[in-house]
């Protein structure tokens, strides 16, 4: 059971690193439209399995962020590296109307991934998604403290326990100017 949390949760830790809900009405998007446009751009770095069968396992990731255009959400794309070995890592959320956000990251559940089943955005510089796959049951939280740096943790359900078991601390490697007017 320890492996296949681990086995599913370092794709989405990997790839979480932007996604997330949207609360309903105009005045209420604005905070997720600024996490997620906060989210666009190239972000590097150190990330380790806290807990579980591979506790201890440290892994380093690259990703490019991006938002998709006239639509609320995000898509991620990259690759974490544990050693010599590198995994391809994709994700892809958006709104989808009074269903909320949906997404999947790695195929989803029935590929080798996990699915996005709900979330919200807290404020414009956090969030908190649902994740599922099979009997799997979690949550993943993606803070950006600043403009440039996130940090990520997956946390599983263990009885009636949200254990953390993934940890991340990304910083920016682009120019993006976050917050920027975009010229006309």
């Amino acid at each position: 059971m320890k492996s296949v949390i681990l086995s599913s949760v370092l794709p989405l830790a990997a790839a979480i690193t932007a996604v997330v809900g949207i609360a309903s009405g105009a005045s209420a998007a604005e905070p997720d439209k600024q996490f997620f446009q906060s989210a666009e751009g190239k972000w590097v770095g150190p990330g380790e399995i806290v807990a579980g069968k591979y506790k201890g396992t440290k892994f380093n990731c690259s990703f490019t962020g991006s938002t998709p255009d006239g639509k609320m959400g995000m898509t991620l794309d990259g690759g974490c590296r544990v050693g010599m070995f590198t995994q391809q890592m994709s994700a892809r959320i958006e709104r989808k109307g009074r269903e909320g956000y949906r997404g999947s990251f790695m195929g989803g559940a029935a590929g080798a991934g996990l699915d996005i089943v709900g979330g919200n955005v807290v404020d414009a510089r956090k969030v908190v998604f649902t994740i599922n796959r099979n009997q799997l049951r979690g949550v993943m939280q993606a803070r950006i403290p600043d403009d440039n740096s996130m940090t990520v943790t997956v946390a599983v359900r263990v009885s009636d326990q949200l254990v953390p078991v993934i940890g991340m601390s990304l910083k920016r490697v682009d120019t993006v100017e976050v917050g920027s007017i975009a010229p006309n």
